[in-house]
């Protein structure tokens, strides 16, 4: 697999808001033209959101499932000074410098557990994906998949890897199972468990992982109360690899749960 290039782009203007989202993400157009769902740092869950949203986007790639391009987006103070909602404007304020985006996707359409597209060899793929990054976020009430072109695409896995949220218990993460698997909308789609472990196995390695770590940005990773930046790289580092271990575990986890 080549390393990945994840591009800088500028926002140079908000579009509208998406107010279903819990953490209130935005259309915006970047100095590249194209427009993105902006994921913010000033949001709730702050720059720990946008490193889960990251890493499970780009682990998602290189197993070969669809996801929107992402993009690290700057933008600068200029927003917030010009927005007339009070609730958006203290976002874009505390939202400057380096934020997170996703390549809009026009006329995509929510996935639908009764009608929509999802061959079973990804539903599978998907499943032991958030199954490796304890995703508790793929459910019938909120599926974050989209149906694009007749196509699946993965979305919003901002509420992933939840063990950084503690950083003194973190490692009590690395041998668990994933119980809530149970609660997953392509759970019963996903009969293709065994096929799916082994081409994760094969385009998951280590080299992967270190790769897509890397280019997590620095400025994420500095936090207070926490971990040096070095120390939380080595840690998600450590995490994926030891769950990616534990793949047949996992497998046998969700395939108990079907």
């Amino acid at each position: 697999m080549q390393k990945i290039e994840i591009r800088t782009v500028d926002v140079v203007q908000y579009v509208q808001p998406l107010r279903e989202g819990g953490s209130l993400p935005a259309i915006v157009e970047a100095d590249d033209e194209f427009l993105y769902v902006l994921k913010f740092r000033g949001a709730g869950q702050g720059k720990k959101a946008l490193i889960a949203e990251f890493i499970g986007g780009e682990l998602a790639r290189a197993m070969g499932l669809k996801v929107p391009e992402l993009v690290f987006m700057n933008l600068d103070d200029s927003f917030s000074k010009t927005e007339p909602d009070e609730e958006i404007q203290d976002l874009l304020k505390f939202s400057v410098g380096l934020n997170l985006g996703l390549h809009y996707l026009s006329g995509a359409i929510t996935y639908d557990p009764l009608i929509s597209v999802a061959n079973s060899l990804d539903a599978s793929k998907v499943v032991l994906l958030d199954s490796i990054i304890i995703n508790i976020d793929r459910t019938a009430k909120n599926t974050n998949l989209l149906n694009w072109k007749k196509e699946l695409w993965l979305i919003d896995h901002g509420a992933s890897l939840y063990f950084h949220h503690n950083w003194d218990t973190w490692k009590d993460y690395l041998e668990r199972g994933f119980s809530r698997i149970k609660e997953h909308v392509l759970l019963e789609r996903a009969t293709e468990l065994q096929a799916a472990k082994e081409e994760i196995r094969a385009t998951i390695s280590k080299k992967v992982i270190l790769d897509i770590v890397a280019n997590i940005p620095e400025d994420w990773l500095l936090q207070e109360n926490a971990l040096s930046p070095e120390e939380m790289r080595a840690a998600y580092i450590r995490f994926l690899d030891s769950r990616l271990n534990r793949i047949d575990l996992l497998a046998k986890e969700a395939q108990d749960a079907r």
